[in-house]
């Protein structure tokens, strides 16, 4: 796994889904080169179409501009959860298609023949030299294009040689394989094509990995130790060589002082929780801030509304609940601190981690069974010897605390008595070995 050097002025960390769309759209007016962007989805909303528009009004203006959008396959042709059948995105990519003479390429990427058995989850966008890296995909919740939110984290490394990694990747993978066909061109290949497609796509994922060129050499090696950062860029595809999934738990296991672990679902895969179990025994200090139940984008309010989708959160909540309840003790001695984060009816989507306050994981990584296992991932480590970015991350980390609240006592979590009825009767219809055998796997 090589590293890329990189200047600390280079990495701007930002705070809210408003500046990322803000981002969003000046680094797509400021292209000249090329636009990569990678992510689950982009959606046919009133965000989805102001970035899409902006794609082609760039690609007007620069005719050599070169456009490419990889999305998720199956995600790309559906609708929303509990819609009715229809195209979903893509029918709005053929309709842009039709609609401007001139042409982006939309990829669809799947990595599984069925959603639930795994999504491409890369994430990662590239505008010319820059990369901006964020968990969020694109569309009205994420870009706060009304009011509710959804907040991520949002990071932008000026890297030409990070920029390349990405996008050699992209290009090998994808488009010279021929093994993510264009979403935004009428035909697509039929069932046995696709089914090929798959096969070979899942042999080229487990081989997979960010190439990167080399770099010109620092005047010193005292100069890169004292005033630069390492960033080394990880791909993660099923259980076995995962590099993402070992460079992870290398952190975790690596640590001395104190972690800060963001993730949207707390669901930890078991190696990885066995490893921070092992990090709290040794007297690292473990800050993990988790989304609320009510934070979880499939949370509905509504108990008219309920069905069984919305189960998932009540589920994350009895998980969480039941860790604290065991490392009770962490929590009495000052080790272990829980944050959940809570905004109005806001939803939380942050992943990655802070180590020691040198080394920083920004991913789009959920640190949950189905990352570590089913989905295409990706991620960034930074090496930050001197702490330069210390500054900027603790900027963000007291944003994303403002809206949190700390859990002294596992009792200050519901229990399922205390949920509403309907979900409930429905937790009490599962067995909790059930929940722990199937339910665990795929959440």
């Amino acid at each position: 796994m090589e590293s890329i050097v990189i200047n600390p002025s280079e990495i701007e960390f930002f705070s809210s889904p408003k500046q990322y769309k803000q981002q969003l759209l000046s680094l797509i007016a400021a292209a000249r080169k090329r636009i990569f962007i990678t992510a689950l989805y982009l959606q046919d909303d009133e965000a989805g179409q102001e970035i899409l528009h902006a794609l082609y009004q760039a690609k007007a203006n620069f005719p050599d501009l070169v456009v490419n959008v990889f999305v998720d396959y199956n995600r790309g042709q559906r609708g929303l959860i509990g819609e009715k059948e229809s195209l979903g995105n893509r029918a709005l990519y053929l309709q842009l298609a039709e609609d401007y003479e001139q042409q982006i390429n939309i990829y669809g990427v799947a990595v599984k023949r069925k959603e639930v058995f795994g999504v491409l989850h890369l994430k990662g966008m590239v505008f010319d030299d820059k990369l901006f890296y964020t968990g969020a995909s694109i569309n009205d919740i994420y870009c706060q294009q009304n009011v509710r939110y959804r907040l991520d984290r949002y990071c932008l490394l000026h890297s030409i040689s990070l920029a390349n990694s990405f996008c050699h990747y992209l290009e090998q993978t994808f488009i010279n394989s021929e093994l993510a066909p264009l979403l935004n061109q009428v035909l697509l290949p039929d069932q046995n094509q696709q089914k090929q497609i798959l096969t070979d796509l899942k042999s080229k994922l487990k081989k997979s990995n960010y190439i990167v060129s080399p770099q010109p050499q620092a005047t010193s090696q005292s100069s890169v130790i004292t005033e630069d950062v390492m960033v080394t860029p990880l791909v993660g595809f099923g259980r076995r060589g995962n590099q993402l999934n070992r460079a992870t738990r290398k952190l975790v296991q690596n640590s001395q002082q104190n972690i800060v672990l963001f993730t949207p679902y707390f669901n930890l895969p078991h190696s990885l929780a066995r490893d921070v179990i092992k990090a709290l025994k040794r007297g690292v200090k473990l800050t993990i801030v988790v989304g609320d139940k009510t934070a979880n984008d499939f949370f509905i309010n509504s108990e008219d509304d309920f069905s069984a989708i919305g189960i998932i959160p009540y589920v994350y909540e009895m998980l969480l609940k039941r860790f604290v309840k065991r490392y009770q003790n962490f929590i009495d001695k000052g080790l272990l601190n829980i944050h959940l984060w809570k905004d109005g009816d806001n939803s939380f989507h942050l992943k990655g981690m802070r180590v020691d306050e040198r080394h920083h994981l920004i991913t789009g990584s959920n640190l949950n069974p189905r990352a570590w296992a089913l989905d295409l991932e990706n991620g960034l480590v930074i090496d930050d010897v001197s702490q330069q970015l210390l500054t900027k991350t603790n900027d963000e980390l007291l944003g994303i605390l403002v809206n949190t609240s700390k859990i002294r006592h596992f009792t200050e979590l519901e229990s399922v008595s205390d949920y509403p009825e309907k979900p409930q009767k429905l937790l009490k219809k599962i067995r909790i070995t059930q929940i722990d055998r199937i339910l665990k796997r795929f959440l």
